[in-house]
């Protein structure tokens, strides 16, 4: 099992920076071994992708909407996964998830929701025009 506790949400206005933090734990938990995602879902809205970080670091992807914005990263030695957020926009407003899959060892990096077995609580990002 794995648990996962986000961190680092707000209400900040259009233009200011965030990092959200994902804390993980578990009694067997070996980070390494799992792919990590962020996703957002906004008040009446499905829950989207917004990035995703190989268990390796080698490979990652964001949805169109972040890219150039947002950054993942992860520090396996701490079991911590961040969003670093710029240039935040009305539109970012949403419910923030980390996610957890245990790699496949493949090339392939999950991007949909339906794919992640855990998931933290969330967190709140409210940007204000």
């Amino acid at each position: 099992q794995v648990q996962l506790v986000e961190s680092g949400g707000g209400l900040v206005q259009a233009g200011d920076s965030l990092r959200l933090s994902c804390a993980a734990s578990g009694r067997t938990l070996r980070i390494y071994e799992y792919d990590m995602g962020w996703f957002r879902q906004a008040p009446g809205k499905e829950r989207e992708f917004v990035g995703v970080m190989s268990s390796s670091g080698s490979r990652m992807y964001y949805a169109d909407s972040v890219k150039g914005r947002f950054t993942v990263s992860r520090d396996n030695a701490k079991n911590m996964v961040y969003l670093q957020m710029n240039g935040l926009k009305p539109e970012d407003t949403a419910v923030y998830y980390c996610a957890a899959e245990r790699t496949s060892y493949s090339t392939y990096v999950p991007r949909k929701s339906i794919e992640y077995e855990f998931w933290g609580q969330g967190t709140q990002v409210t940007v204000s025009s």
